[in-house]
């Protein structure tokens, strides 16, 4: 079986522009979150997909393998797969699956992307995994960059929001405050019928690529991880994930 990754990344961030390069201990974002994903043992490469030459200049200087993309894409789903057809051109062979890592998770663990993965080497039938990790506490439940998720009792997604989900407006105790964590693995069958699909009403409303799986009826898993994962949507976020990475042994394998 034939697993790669494909880090999605594009300089255009409506929220934060140019994240892709901001430094962290030395190393631009991109390039964290790219050679921690090659650490993973399950992968047989792992390619950054950009639209942009500043980003490929980056990891042509590193000997980290990337590939071009359209600059059309509103989705970064949409940009994988059609990185997934140059990157199999590359290796000379199909890919069977495909994690999608999301260029602005620089705390990505191989450990996690096995996780992600686990599912689909176990049930045939599943198409499409998402992790998703606790939230710090209220005021990332209430901020609207971070994805919520809610579940059904099987695990499945039923709805992803940036708005709190589920509410605690009945005063409820507790209620569960989880967060997507955006390494995506696809079947590569999946992913390519996916990006063929128009954009749904709700993915365009929440902006989260994962409504289009559900709008059309389709299951997504999803894998609750305990690492504390913090991605990158604002300047002020490059601080606290610098602070949190400050002693990381993963940064000593690759040199970030």
């Amino acid at each position: 079986m034939t697993i790669i990754a494909v880090i999605p990344a594009r300089m255009g961030s409506s929220r934060y522009p140019g994240k892709p390069l901001a430094d962290i201990h030395g190393l631009p974002m991109v390039g964290h979150v790219a050679l921690r994903t090659a650490l993973c043992p399950l992968l047989a490469a792992a390619y950054i997909a950009t639209c942009d030459q500043e980003i490929m200049d980056f990891a042509l200087s590193r000997g980290i393998p990337a590939v071009m993309t359209a600059d059309t894409h509103t989705r970064c789903t949409d940009r994988t797969a059609e990185a997934l057809l140059g990157i199999e051109r590359d290796l000379g062979r199909r890919a069977d699956i495909v994690v999608m890592v999301q260029g602005d998770e620089p705390m990505v663990t191989p450990g996690m992307i096995e996780a992600a993965i686990a599912p689909l080497l176990e049930d045939p039938d599943l198409q499409v995994v998402n992790l998703m990790a606790d939230l710090a506490g209220a005021a990332e439940f209430e901020d609207p960059n971070e994805v919520k998720v809610v579940t059904d009792l099987r695990g499945n997604a039923l709805y992803f929001s940036r708005e709190p989900i589920p509410s605690r407006k009945k005063g409820a105790a507790a209620v569960p405050m989880k967060k997507q964590v955006c390494v995506i693995p696809f079947r590569r069958d999946y992913l390519l019928r996916y990006t063929s699909l128009p954009e749904t009403p709700l993915e365009i409303i929440e902006s989260v690529d994962m409504m289009r799986v559900l709008e059309n009826g389709d299951t997504v898993r999803m894998v609750s991880i305990p690492e504390r994962t913090l991605s990158v949507d604002t300047p002020e976020d490059i601080a606290r994930v610098a602070e949190l990475m400050r002693n990381d042994p993963l940064r000593g394998l690759y040199g970030g």
